[in-house]
This record gives C-alpha cells, sequence and structure tokens, in this order.
C-alpha cells in the first residue's frame, strides 16, 4: 500500500504546474470577466501533447491511467485556473471512454485522433431540462430512417456547445413503454453538433464563464448510422462506463481548487499584520485553515483510491463517489475559509479567492448532488433501502 504518487505521476504534475505558470491568476479572472473561451491555455495543452493522456497510444494518446487524468487535471485546478481551466479540456481528457471502449476501428480511428490533436472541440449532450439525473426518462428522440435516425429534442447545461464542432449525445431510440427495462432503448451518438438543426442558447451562470453552459434545441437533426456508438439500445450501460472516471476527475479538480485558496488564505495570514502581529498567529485562523488542509488530503486519498481501482479494472463506484463527495464539500469549505480569512479582501476579485468560491460550487453540485451521492453510499454501503 503505497500513497504516494510514483515518479511518473509527480513529473506530470510539476510539468503541467510549469506549463499553468504561463497562465497566472490574472489570465482567468481575465477570463471571468469577458466570458471567452481560454483558447490560449487550450492550444499550449494541446500542443504540449496532453489531452490524449489518457487515450490509448495507437489513436496518438499517451495511454495512461485515470489515475495520471486525475494529477493532470488536478494540478490544472490548483493552479488557479479552477473549473474554468479545467473544464475546458475535460471532456477530451476522458469524455471519450465511450468510443475507445465501444467503438468500431474505423470509429476510433476517425474520432480520438483529430479531438487529442485539437482539431475537434466536442461537447456531452445527456442531461435535459425535466429529467435531471433521471437519465432513464430522458425525451430526446432519435427515429431510425433508411441509413440513419432524425433526432428531435431538448438538453440543457451542455458545456462548450458555444465553441464545440461535435458532440456525444444521448437519445432514446425505443419508447419507454416499449422497453422492458427503463434502462433499454437508449443509443450513444458521436456526431456533428449541426448549427442548422440545433440551436446553442447561451446560459448566464454564476461562475466557470470562460466555459459556457447551453441549452439546446434540436430540430430534424440528420445522424448517419455510421455514428452511432455500440449496439442499438445500449447508450446508457455504454455512457456508464465513464460516470466513474467523471466523478474521479471531478473530485481530483476540487480538491485542487480548495488547495489553491488554501495556499492563498495561509500566505496572506502569513503577511497580514493587524495589532502589530500577523494574523496567523491566531489560532481562530490557524485551526480553520490546518482543518480544511486535512480535509482535502482525506478527499484526495479516496479519489486517488477510485482512480487506482479503476486503472486495475476493479469496481469503484462507492470509492469514486465518496471521493466526489468529500472533495465536492471539503473542497468548498476550503473556499469560503480563505474568503472569510481574507476578510473584505475575500470579496474583492483582485485577490482571486471569491472566484474560487464561485467555481468551486460546481464540483460539489454536479454531475451529481452530494445528496444523490449520500443516497447511492447509504444504498451500496450500508444496505438499506433504495430512495430514489
Amino acid at each position: 500500500m503505497d500513497f504516494s504518487l510514483t515518479a511518473d505521476q509527480q513529473n506530470i504534475r510539476e510539468a503541467i504546474l510549469r506549463l499553468c505558470s504561463g497562465f497566472p491568476d490574472e489570465y482567468w479572472l481575465a477570463r471571468d470577466r469577458d466570458g471567452v473561451f481560454p483558447q490560449q491555455f487550450y492550444a499550449a495543452l494541446v500542443e504540449a501533447g496532453w489531452l490524449g493522456i489518457a487515450m490509448p497510444a495507437q489513436f496518438g494518446g499517451s495511454g495512461l491511467g485515470i489515475t495520471e487524468a486525475a494529477v493532470m487535471m488536478q494540478a490544472i485546478a490548483e493552479s488557479g485556473a479552477c473549473m474554468s481551466g479545467a473544464s475546458s479540456v475535460h471532456l477530451p481528457v476522458f469524455g471519450l471512454q465511450p468510443v475507445v471502449l465501444f467503438g468500431t476501428q474505423q470509429q476510433k480511428e476517425r474520432i480520438i485522433a483529430p479531438v487529442i490533436a485539437g482539431e475537434h472541440k466536442v461537447c456531452f449532450a445527456v442531461t435535459e431540462p425535466n429529467a435531471g439525473l433521471n437519465t432513464t426518462e430522458l425525451k430526446t428522440r432519435a427515429e431510425r430512417r433508411a441509413g440513419g435516425y432524425l433526432v428531435n429534442g431538448e438538453k440543457i447545461w451542455i458545456s462548450t456547445a458555444q465553441v464545440a464542432d461535435k458532440m456525444l449525445l444521448l437519445a432514446r431510440t425505443t419508447p419507454l413503454d416499449r422497453v422492458k427495462r427503463k434502462t433499454d432503448g437508449l443509443s450513444l451518438f458521436y456526431t456533428t453538433l449541426d448549427r442548422s438543426r440545433i440551436e446553442v442558447r447561451l446560459i448566464h451562470k454564476m461562475g466557470r464563464h470562460a466555459v459556457d453552459s447551453n441549452m439546446l434545441f434540436i430540430q430534424d437533426l440528420w445522424i448517419p448510422e455510421e455514428d452511432r456508438i455500440g449496439p442499438e439500445g445500449e447508450g446508457f450501460k455504454i455512457i456508464l462506463h465513464g460516470l466513474n472516471p467523471e466523478r474521479v476527475l471531478i473530485a481530483a479538480e476540487a480538491v485542487g481548487i480548495g488547495r489553491a485558496a488554501i495556499a492563498r488564505a495561509a500566505r496572506y495570514a502569513r503577511e497580514r499584520i493587524v495589532f502589530n502581529r500577523p494574523i496567523g498567529m491566531n489560532q481562530g485562523i490557524q485551526h480553520p485553515l490546518a482543518k480544511c488542509w486535512a480535509q482535502l488530503e482525506a478527499a484526495n486519498l479516496m479519489a486517488m483510491k477510485a482512480a487506482t481501482l479503476f486503472d486495475r479494472g476493479l469496481e469503484c463506484g462507492v470509492e469514486a463517489n465518496a471521493g466526489k463527495y468529500l472533495a465536492g464539500e471539503f473542497g468548498f469549505e476550503a473556499c469560503h475559509t480563505a474568503m472569510l480569512t481574507l476578510g473584505g479582501m475575500g470579496y474583492a476579485q483582485e485577490y482571486h479567492v471569491e472566484r474560487y468560491l464561485r467555481e468551486s460550487l460546481i464540483p460539489r453540485t454536479a454531475p451529481v448532488s452530494p445528496h444523490m451521492i449520500l443516497s447511492f453510499l447509504a444504498e451500496k454501503v450500508l444496505e438499506l433501502p433504495r430512495s430514489y
């Protein structure tokens, strides 16, 4: 049992932090203010070959695991980029797992390399306004036609759809009342985001302004059959293979944001003099920050345990969800504590902590709420009756 990063993993962390040093807090504050996608940062990661860290080497990736991807994404968030930096590359890093696992050889060759090379940007279109986390109730329909499918429906909270040219789309190909199990009859597609058939409407939100969130209104979108990933009707099973890696990466990012906040707060507490002494001498400042540090490290261990289990091909649903829960809660608490440490300056944009706090709400809330995770853990670990 070893709780340390390997030499290669430590090298990844240090390399990413060096790259991110070229994009300081001021860069991310500017992107937060203007709401423009961080194309320079994205291009730098593409040029350095990092987007393919967890993709197979035969398609241009590095062939590493979700553990290494988590190390990378955590370092991005910890640099001060927070979710604006992490989310800009989140889907290329892990989102193509369904294609890797279930795509045909021709699909893998056609899809993966252009994403890694930064030639295609992809959004993940699953969530719907009236379904939420109840994925089996999706209303978007993909009706079979000769040679493909005709799609109509709505999606919500779709990240990067303003800049994406491709999308992973989950739609119902068999009506819910005609399937034996609710999870049947959903199909997954990787296809072109055709803006002549899809209206992309920006959602104005609290934080992460540099990475857009959107509603999609899909009307008579044609998807050729060769764009379907895996067998028809098995899309729900297919996307399940990406849920645990997503939770791991979100957890790692939440820890990264929390670490950034605590580091900034501790530095301020060492330098801020009140009543002729640094405020960091006061236990009322020390104890909350120390508590947050301990909580973040504990959350990180759980997240990395889940990543290690996943990379070994072992069941990791409990660990991935627990890691996401702990990191989401403790990342938020760390940012809030940092803001309180800075006092009034914590509310000022120039000190960046208020931006950290806003962005920490994303991994706390998405892609699954803390309440749903607790219900899941109660059922799977404590063997209590299912509540949802």
